[in-house]
């Protein structure tokens, strides 16, 4: 076992484990943030739906939060990757990739989530960009422009109706034989969205801005940007390790206090929820970070 022990030691330093962060060091806790430099959106240019910092870089706010947190003198912010976990009689150990050993009473995960590329070129290059995930994070500035959408069955038909909002210029690609119902197939016709089954082999794209997508036949269509929901897998293994449990979605099973199904191990932001967006990720924080200083409270009162 380490030897000091701090009161939370946080995995992940993005905006749910910096908010988390101040709500325990306003709350006069000794918090150790651990935070390897990869946030899931820092090929994103620019973050928005967020009041009093729509259009701002992610990392500009991420650099503003922490730098505000940091002026909390319980609060450490260590540079490192953690690769595993370990349950003890005073709380938890934590052991990072250098071997480190950091010990607290509880855990809280803001680790977000590993998106897996599919094999399209040019793709990867496109994710966060113009290939992408949220209409509230980035579908007004691609409005009313040549969009796609990139899904299949009834992710693909609702995916479609939802962007339609957006765009009157909407193609559908399944990426492969059509999963879709007739009656589905139908009404995306009804509101003049083609569906095209052609595998997709590529995004021709410059600096990520999507040009077009070329086809497994040859062919191409010109688009803006293009929404795809794409498999993820948490981004930290250790909750895993511990024992946490997982939604049959792949996010950490929380409660609404956001605590997992392990005792003292908390979990907020884009590894817990569908709904990815910097605010929600801060809003989840900000309320992790009461309940642990409440649990904290009730243990030793």
């Amino acid at each position: 076992m380490a030897g000091k022990m701090y009161d939370v030691i946080i995995i992940g330093g993005s905006y749910a484990g910096l908010s988390a962060a101040m709500a325990l060091g306003r709350s006069l806790r000794k918090v150790l943030i651990i935070d390897s430099g990869l946030p899931c959106n820092r090929q994103t240019p620019h973050s928005h739906n967020f009041i009093t910092h729509d259009g701002k870089t992610p990392k500009a706010i991420a650099m503003e939060a922490k730098e505000q947190v940091l002026k909390y003198d319980t609060v450490t912010f260590h540079n490192g990757l953690a690769v595993s976990g370990a349950k003890h009689d005073q709380g938890f150990d934590i052991t990072t990739a250098a071997g480190e050993v950091f010990s607290a009473k509880k855990l809280l995960f803001a680790t977000g989530i590993k998106d897996q590329m599919p094999a399209i070129e040019g793709f990867a290059e496109c994710w966060g960009i113009t290939a992408i995930h949220c209409p509230y994070c980035h579908g007004y500035e691609v409005r009313h422009e040549k969009t796609g959408v990139m899904a299949n069955g009834d992710i693909g038909f609702e995916f479609a109706k939802l962007i339609s909002n957006w765009t009157a210029d909407l193609t559908l690609f399944t990426n492969g034989k059509s999963t879709l119902t007739l009656v589905q197939t139908e009404k995306l016709h009804q509101h003049n969205i083609p569906v095209i089954e052609t595998e997709i082999t590529a995004f021709e794209h410059t600096n990520g801005q999507l040009n077009q997508v070329r086809f497994k036949d040859g062919s191409t269509i010109a688009l803006k940007a293009v929404y795809s929901k794409i498999p993820f897998v948490q981004h930290c293994e250790i909750p895993m390790q511990l024992g946490c449990a997982l939604t049959e979605q792949g996010y950490l099973s929380v409660d609404n206090m956001y605590k997992t199904t392990v005792p003292g191990v908390y979990a907020a932001g884009d590894n817990t929820v569908m709904m990815r967006a910097v605010s929600l990720a801060i809003g989840g924080g900000g309320f992790a970070g009461a309940a642990l200083n409440k649990e904290l409270i009730d243990e030793s009162f």
